[in-house]
């Protein structure tokens, strides 16, 4: 009865918190504007702390960057962030980034992550479903530090690569699989 008890209390709290984030992000919604400048210099920021993100960069068909996601959570958490999707360097649509997990977590952090789109083919799904879920659809790469010294322009082979940066908080490490990625008006 107590562990029952115990794991309602947590499924409460995290639905709470999963609500909250939600409530705040939008009590705080970024304009277009807002969320162009905040893409702008993440983007920035990324190709300066990883020179083979920027190659990658310049060969990607289009570009999706999210420069803040917070995520919360106490055995069940959520993670909620806004971003643009940018072709030829212009934005082009807009997108929320929205995860849902449970675990072994307790804590809340924040972080950006931006998603290269190589090929037509994975900017033509992400258009016609109005977004993807990582792990679901196009095939994409989540390159950490020691994958991005073996990449190279000539070895690009998927549908898209991400990039996550700039994590900051409590909670230790950061998956976007399973992360659904949708389309939103601005």
């Amino acid at each position: 009865m107590a562990n029952t008890r115990r794991f309602f209390m947590a499924l409460l709290f995290a639905i709470a918190t999963t609500v909250s984030l939600g409530t705040l992000q939008g009590a705080h919604a970024a304009t277009a504007e807002d969320l162009n400048t905040d893409a702008g210099q993440a983007l920035k920021k990324l190709y300066q702390t990883n020179p083979t993100a920027e190659k990658i960069g310049h060969q990607a068909k289009a570009i999706l960057i999210f420069p803040s996601i917070v995520k919360a959570g106490l055995v069940f958490g959520g993670a909620y962030g806004e971003g643009v999707l940018e072709k030829n360097g212009k934005p082009i649509d807009y997108y929320n980034s929205v995860t849902g997990s449970w675990g072994l977590q307790a804590g809340a952090q924040s972080y950006g992550y931006v998603v290269f789109l190589m090929n037509n083919k994975a900017v033509k799904y992400l258009e016609d479903s109005h977004g993807l879920e990582i792990g679901v659809g196009p095939t994409v790469v989540v390159v950490d530090e020691g994958a991005a010294k073996n990449l190279s322009t000539s070895t690009l082979k998927d549908d898209a690569y991400a990039f996550i940066f700039d994590q900051q908080g409590l909670m230790a490490g950061v998956s976007i699989e399973g992360t659904k990625i949708t389309k939103i008006k601005r």
